[in-house]
């Protein structure tokens, strides 16, 4: 590796050594783009350009205090990173979970910074939420939250400066709820403030199908150029979540059987097929265990994860869509599924393959749709709500789907052509971080040392 890339890698290990999620997700990237930074390392170096690609632009931090229902005071911690404006204003979600951490939100910032370079669109990368749990709060104590939460998060954010989405723990209540206590405190309808909104004010159609849609027609290409298909293949789908529901069912209609699906406790498995329609009811109304789907249908067999470890790696199958949350793959999961006989792997989560399982999975010839690149049709569509609330206008599903399908279809382009430029063969995560790296780098030169 290029002298200058490793000490870059080390000083920001140094620097930061107590965040593990940013300092994977950074040497994941920087390791592959060795190629790339030996071509202009002079100019690298001189600039101290990959010092400032791995600093945000700004970290902002805030406590939000808020009152439950028996009248009790909780507080919560808030953040919002704003990690690269060079290519637009900072786009990424909010996500509410008892997780979330500064360490967390700059591994997904840094991601989105490249992530939201592929689409082609103009926007940067940020990302946010707290620490806040919305499970098992009412409806009124996620409202008295979230205006807490927007009242400071309100200054940071704007439609030409930062526009938050959804993300875990944030949905189409949550978003209202935000976007209502912004218009409040600014007493404007600025509707690109935020996406993910309702369709009754300014949301678009297809978003909320838009990441597991995504997913599906970036594998659908990256079958393709290696002469494979959806069609008779077994696949398998970590999450029951908004992203693997919407994977599921387009992976059905492009002809594969989803035999497993899963959440936090567990998974199902149906040889036959999972009933689509039984797992929206459980999850999107219900809001239940996925264990639940037993209760329905007595083809299927409930498998609990044991130890920390997701049963689901343990099923045969063909292809797997990882689309729960980060690291669910790792290097004894990895094994599994290379055992196992699954030959390709969309990333619908953020980095849910650790590092070594990347490297692991790419030594056996698996096909590997990095997230960055696979699950890039959430904010992609959310770009295209930005266009929209712009324009003062609402596109059909099909045409949003239609640009959906051509984003993904021009991204995997990209991955492909540059891991061909670089000999690196069917190495999409490295194709992508290039392919990404390339525009960010050309946009960051040209706006000088900021």
């Amino acid at each position: 590796m290029e002298s200058y890339l490793s000490r870059v890698i080390e000083e920001t290990k140094s620097k930061n050594y107590w965040e593990k999620e940013f300092l994977q997700a950074m040497e994941e990237v920087l390791t592959t783009l060795d190629p790339v930074v030996k071509k202009h390392v002079k100019d690298y170096e001189k600039s101290a350009f990959l010092e400032r690609l791995v600093e945000p632009e700004r970290i902002i931090s805030f406590r939000v205090p808020w009152i439950d229902d028996k009248g009790q005071v909780k507080v919560n911690r808030g953040y919002r990173i704003q990690f690269n404006g060079s290519i637009g204003p900072y786009k990424g979600g909010l996500r509410f979970h008892p997780t979330v951490n500064q360490s967390i939100l700059k591994f997904l910032a840094f991601e989105q910074v490249f992530k939201n370079a592929l689409t082609g669109l103009p926007i940067g990368g940020g990302k946010g939420g707290s620490n806040f749990d919305p499970k098992g709060k009412s409806d009124n104590e996620i409202m008295r939250f979230c205006q807490s939460f927007m009242t400071e998060l309100a200054k940071h954010i704007g439609q030409d400066l930062d526009v938050p989405a959804g993300d875990i723990g944030v949905g189409g209540r949550e978003i209202g709820y935000l976007f209502g206590q912004y218009r409040r405190i600014k007493n404007t309808y600025e509707a690109g403030v935020l996406t993910g909104k309702g369709l009754e004010y300014g949301g678009s159609l297809a978003r909320t199908e838009a990441t597991g849609y995504g997913l599906l027609y970036f594998m659908r290409e990256m079958l393709k150029a290696n002469d494979k298909d959806f069609k008779g293949k077994k696949v398998i789908i970590s999450g029951s979540g908004n992203v693997a529901i919407y994977a599921c069912q387009k992976a059905q209609e492009m002809g594969a059987t989803v035999i497993a699906m899963s959440d936090s406790g567990g998974c199902i498995h149906v040889p036959d097929g999972i009933n689509l329609s039984t797992i929206k009811q459980i999850k999107e109304v219900d809001r239940l265990r996925i264990s639940e789907y037993l209760k329905y249908h007595s083809d299927a067999q409930y498998i609990e994860n044991k130890d920390g470890k997701a049963a689901i790696w343990d099923i045969k199958a063909d292809i797997a869509l990882p689309c729960a949350t980060q690291n669910e793959i790792d290097i004894e999961d990895a094994k599994k599924l290379v055992s196992n006989g699954v030959f390709a792997i969309g990333e619908g989560a953020n980095m849910p393959t650790t590092n070594e399982a990347i490297e692991y999975l790419l030594k056996n010839k698996v096909l590997l749709g990095p997230g960055k690149a696979a699950n890039a049709g959430g904010v992609a569509t959310s770009a295209l709500e930005m266009s929209q609330n712009s324009i003062r206008c609402s596109w059909t599903f099909h045409e949003v789907d239609e640009k959906l399908d051509q984003i993904m279809t021009n991204i995997f382009a990209e991955c492909q052509s540059a891991a061909q430029e670089y000999g690196l063969g069917t190495n999409y995560v490295a194709g992508a971080n290039i392919a990404a790296f390339r525009k960010i780098s050309k946009a960051m030169r040209a706006q000088g040392i900021i």
